[in-house]
């Protein structure tokens, strides 16, 4: 197999790489820009990682994050997720809840303000709960005006399957970053790096040819991980699949039995009820012997 020019960013190191080191803070500082355009301008953030709490860290091949807090303060996790995780939903919302439990102050002082926590989530799968669009802005609302309660949590979560642009289709920045990061192991040349410098910057960041020698050993163990991973998923996806053929056509061929022999019993019945019909019977006699309603025995 080739090995592709720019890394996997679906890949533990990759997805941290490009948005998870101070070298490469520029990236995640216009990709949050281009995310929230129109809402606020984040000129500086610093990482937390150290402040992440400890839990599903069995399998990073599937789940990864960041965790940041901007100029102003808001708290900020971007999270990339590769397949369908029990209580995805749940799990969002205590991972947002922990980051703003953490904020409590000691003490009698503490009025109980906090600042916004923000979780962008890519999911590569459709997620459960949501329709089929691409981009989900859940915040904070009354249920009966949809006015906004706080601004304070806030989640937005990213379908990647429900992204189908070209990049020829692209019409802003934030699509340009939505491409690149589901096409980047396929390019030859990094899109757009002639004209815009943050994709010329990523270009830089992502080679391959570019990662340090001990960088290049972790990338290549991670992405096997990621690739074995993927292969058993799919593997339990096809036998999951053959299993329901099995079972819909070994129940299909019960159901035609069963109907077969329902069939078989009504001809019997009728087939009966006109020789005694014929034969001069009574109507009552030929109900209580055959089971027919007095109807289907007119109809003979």
């Amino acid at each position: 197999m080739r090995m592709s020019r720019f890394i996997n960013p679906f890949t533990d190191v990759g997805f941290k790489r490009i948005f998870g080191q101070e070298f490469s803070k520029p990236l995640l500082l216009d990709f949050l820009n281009n995310l929230l355009k129109g809402e606020r301008v984040i000129t500086d953030l610093k990482f937390l990682d150290k402040e992440q709490p400890a839990e599903y860290r069995d399998d990073r091949s599937l789940i990864y994050d960041i965790f940041c807090e901007t100029d102003s303060g808001e708290r900020i996790i971007v999270e990339m997720q590769n397949r369908e995780h029990p209580n995805f939903a749940d799990r969002c919302l205590y991972y947002a809840s922990q980051a703003i439990s953490r904020q409590g102050e000691r003490g009698t002082e503490w009025d109980y303000h906090v600042n916004a926590v923000y979780l962008v989530a890519f999911v590569n799968f459709h997620m459960d709960g949501l329709g089929d669009l691409f981009r989900y802005d859940i915040g904070l609302a009354d249920m009966a005006t949809g006015k906004s309660f706080s601004g304070k949590e806030r989640f937005i979560f990213l379908q990647l399957p429900y992204f189908t642009k070209e990049a020829d289709a692209c019409e802003n920045d934030f699509e340009r970053w939505i491409y690149v990061l589901k096409n980047m192991e396929t390019f030859n040349r990094m899109p757009w790096a002639a004209k815009n410098s943050v994709f010329q910057k990523l270009a830089e960041v992502a080679e391959v040819s570019n990662l340090s020698k001990e960088d290049r050993i972790k990338y290549d163990a991670a992405l096997r991980h990621f690739r074995d991973t993927l292969n058993v998923m799919r593997g339990a996806e096809e036998k999951g699949r053959k299993e329901g053929i099995e079972k819909g056509r070994k129940e299909g061929i019960e159901k035609g039995r069963k109907e077969g022999i329902e069939k078989g019993r009504k001809e019997g019945e009728l087939a009966i009820a006109k020789k005694m019909k014929e034969a001069g019977s009574e109507i009552g006699f030929i109900k209580e012997m055959t089971g027919l309603t007095e109807d289907e025995i007119n109809k003979l």
